[in-house]
């Protein structure tokens, strides 16, 4: 049955109703137009004298983040500004949001086939605007510890993406193999640190070449959190970095960088979404089924626990602050249940 929500946040002070449509949920790889309008907003706040930084609760919470996760919490203050009604966050007037808003966010986004995860991940973003327009003086603090304490979701979801298989990463590489210019030797090595490092593709894009350590073949990572962590490498995956930097050259600067169609390598760093649509060209020249890069990283975390059984080392490994984010990668459990459920004997016969 049909319903509405209504909320008192439009600027004209008429009741606002929420949408009963269903909500969609852009993938973290695209970034949408004022999602992108609001991480600009953030980088030119940023830029700004003293006397003209805006005091808008939402580019003040995002600039308190790292620039992965700026991208991942802009998108989704982009939601909610759609589940209120607005086109773009910036527009929304956060300092008047409240206790039964947030429950009204909330409801929505529980009802839009969205994870508990997701869900709460959104109310998390929200929370963040909450405290950064109190900070700034535009909320109560009885107003923010009321939206502060509305509890997210129960549940649970199966793990998204997949664990690539041996065949899938050997015919990656081999795609890389047979592009003879530099783009080929580039993003052989970016196979290597996202699934002989399990590298997010952010940490992988930050990479500098006074990162990479030859003599003890590792890489200082950045991660999130600005925490840096020593990465060390295969002889395999240390190999394919050597051979990049044969062509790259030994000149400062990233690591990883920017190869013209022409195979001319540009001294200017690689993005993320560069690295994602490098990942997406070779998988598709290897006819491997899609796959994200987030997918690199997990099969490199779980061949390791699948190989040593040590969560806790392979924890580490992945700069998780909790093992039990790791635990998402363990599919030890999962073949225990096959082999019980393959010993269950039916008496069914084919026809």
């Amino acid at each position: 049955m049909s319903h509405s929500i209504t909320t008192p946040l439009d600027r004209t002070g008429a009741q606002l109703p929420i949408s009963t449509r269903r909500i969609g949920y852009e993938n973290g790889d695209s970034q949408n137009q004022n999602g992108g309008l609001l991480i600009e907003s953030v980088t030119q706040a940023a830029s700004t004298s003293l006397a003209s930084v805006e005091r808008n609760p939402a580019l003040i919470y995002l600039a308190g983040l790292s620039e992965s996760g700026r991208r991942s919490m802009a998108q989704k203050l982009r939601l909610v500004a759609d589940v209120l009604g607005y086109g773009d966050p910036r527009s929304v007037q956060w300092s008047q949001l409240r206790y039964e808003h947030v429950v009204a966010i909330r409801t929505k986004l529980s009802e839009s086939h969205l994870s508990p995860t997701s869900v709460n991940t959104v109310l998390s973003a929200v929370r963040g605007a909450a405290k950064a327009a109190w900070s700034l003086g535009l909320m109560t603090s009885e107003d923010y510890t009321r939206i502060a304490a509305v509890k997210g979701l129960r549940g649970s979801r199966l793990p998204s993406g997949r664990a690539l298989s041996a065949g899938e990463v050997t015919a990656l590489f081999d795609a890389c193999f047979e592009d003879k210019k530099a783009a080929g030797r580039r993003d052989a090595a970016i196979l290597a640190l996202l699934l002989g490092a399990g590298l997010r593709r952010a940490e992988c894009a930050d990479l500098l070449l006074s990162d990479y350590m030859p003599g003890e073949k590792s890489v200082k990572v950045r991660g999130k959190g600005d925490k840096q962590r020593l990465m060390p490498l295969g002889e395999s995956a240390d190999q394919a970095v050597r051979d990049w930097l044969t062509v790259r050259g030994d000149w400062s600067g990233p690591l990883l960088c920017r190869v013209r169609k022409d195979g001319a390598i540009e001294q200017q760093s690689i993005t993320a979404q560069a690295i994602y649509k490098a990942l997406a060209k070779r998988g598709r020249e290897s006819r491997v089924a899609r796959f994200s890069p987030h997918d690199l990283r997990k099969t490199y975390a779980s061949g390791l626990i699948d190989v040593s059984g040590d969560i806790s080392t392979v924890s580490r490994l992945l700069g998780h602050a909790s093992v039990n984010t790791t635990s998402i990668y363990d599919r030890r459990g999962e073949v225990a249940k096959r082999k019980v459920a393959d010993s269950l004997h039916l008496p069914y016969r084919s026809r």
